[in-house]
């Protein structure tokens, strides 16, 4: 993935991309939780990782872009004010169960630990081992007949 295609994926999941027709805007990250269509989408969070992987080296740099940070701070926030918290809006109107919601944080989690340790200039192999971690436990679990 390239910068730029980067960039654009994350303001779809931050819902800030100028073109609200974009088809991912709606099933985004945070789109997908506002209006909650009842499941979490895993690819979201993958493709999220995957930007965050390709943004490693701006993330790097001693000047980080205003509009990349506000759009992963966006995510972060959100997801887990809408979420987690529990006056979040799907948790006080039991729109969330249990599972997804500690699926949820774990996701979130993951990814805001992945920002702070390349803002941090910690290696990417620090980034991104819980995710790795996180990757290798789904694979065991579907290996094993375990539900993903």
């Amino acid at each position: 993935m390239r910068i730029e295609e980067a960039v654009l994926l994350l303001k779809c999941h931050a819902f800030v991309h100028d073109d609200v027709d974009h088809p991912k805007m709606e099933t985004g990250f945070l789109g997908s939780l506002r209006p909650f269509r009842g499941q979490l989408i895993e690819e979201n969070f993958h493709e999220l990782m995957g930007i965050v992987r390709t943004l490693a080296p701006e993330l790097k740099q001693p000047a980080l872009n205003r509009e990349v940070m506000s759009c992963l701070w966006s995510i972060i926030h959100l997801g887990r004010a809408w979420a987690v918290e529990p006056d979040g809006m799907l948790r006080s109107n039991n729109l969330i169960s249990d599972e997804q919601i500690a699926l949820m944080e774990e996701w979130l989690n993951l990814l805001s630990y992945a920002v702070m340790i390349l803002i941090e200039d910690g290696g990417e192999e620090e980034a991104f081992w819980g995710y790795k971690e996180y990757m290798r436990e789904r694979q065991n679990n579907a290996e094993n007949g375990g539900v993903l």
